[in-house]
């Protein structure tokens, strides 16, 4: 299948909005496959993951998640350069396409300096070392069908990559405005699907609480910082968690109409495809957020 065939049938099988759960790391298999379930059963079109060294293998929780589902699309978000040798992702990606046609989106990227140190490494050039992994993937590439790949990119260069190299780009930890700026570099025929942090509450202190929880740990990582700069963020904005106007740009809060306001934005910015992630402290607390905002923010 074509580049430009595979954007199109992705586009089509992950409809507007599906969800990001990073509380489901390290979970048991049990919990995953519960989950995994009801979040096809409410009709959300994806369900993705990161990936933390130590933590949990992406690859093998997606195979969870799709043993569980019948149509659920399953994305890598992302899984890390730095942790396997490119031959090692190109084969993991192609097997479970084979064994789940159409329903796996693989999202890698270069990860961050503290994660990377962690596998003994050290990061520098972080693009450079994207676009030889590339290389080492594309070489060992078989003859049989792949499934979508997506990078994870934030800042101009990485998404022009991301344009040239693969279908399209991931984004994490950004405002629509953003989701605008990718559309733009990305051009019309790759896909760009943003993640969107959200809390279903509406008291302000409250809500930016539970926010902050979320930004103060992004904060400590240069690339985020430094993408929030491009966007017109400065110094005071990234203490103690996060300005409110950060807190409230990178979180939608606020009732379902807010948050759906927030979903619709990155999509008429030019979003294929909005991960929401629900903030809070378990996933019970995740997945109650999941069931309310489903009729509001998911095609009826």
């Amino acid at each position: 299948m074509a580049a430009s065939e595979i954007v199109s049938a992705t586009r089509e099988r992950l409809g507007p909005v599906g969800t990001w759960l990073g509380v489901l790391r390290g979970e048991p298999a049990a919990t995953q496959r519960a989950v995994a379930h009801r979040v096809e059963k409410l009709g959300y079109g994806s369900l993705w993951e990161g990936e933390r060294v130590g933590a949990n293998d992406v690859f093998v929780d997606q195979a969870v998640w799709l043993c569980t589902t019948e149509r659920l699309l399953t994305g890598a978000g992302i899984a890390n350069i730095w942790a396997r040798h490119p031959a090692a992702m190109q084969v993991a990606a192609a097997s479970l396409e084979a064994a789940w046609p159409g329903r796996t989106v693989l999202g890698i990227g270069v990860s961050h300096a503290p994660a990377v140190a962690r596998t003994g490494q050290v990061y520098e050039r972080p693009l450079e070392r994207m676009r030889a992994y590339l290389d080492g993937m594309d070489l060992a590439s078989v003859d049989r069908p792949r499934p979508p790949r997506v990078l994870a990119a934030l800042r101009p260069r990485m998404l022009e990559l991301a344009r040239d190299r693969a279908d399209g780009a991931h984004t994490y930890f950004v405002p629509p405005g953003h989701t605008r700026r990718a559309r733009q570099i990305l051009g019309p025929d790759k896909l760009v699907i943003p993640e969107q942090a959200v809390y279903l509450a509406t008291d302000a202190a409250q809500a930016r609480a539970v926010a902050r929880e979320h930004t103060s740990f992004y904060l400590g990582l240069p690339n985020y910082v430094n993408n929030l700069r491009q966007l017109g963020f400065g110094d005071s904005d990234f203490v103690d968690g996060g300005s409110d106007e950060l807190v409230d740009a990178i979180v939608a809060w606020g009732d379902v109409e807010e948050i759906e306001a927030r979903v619709r934005a990155h999509l008429d910015e030019g979003a294929d495809h909005v991960l929401i992630q629900p903030l809070g402290e378990g996933v019970d607390v995740v997945m109650w957020q999941l069931e309310a905002l489903a009729l509001a923010v998911l095609p009826a």
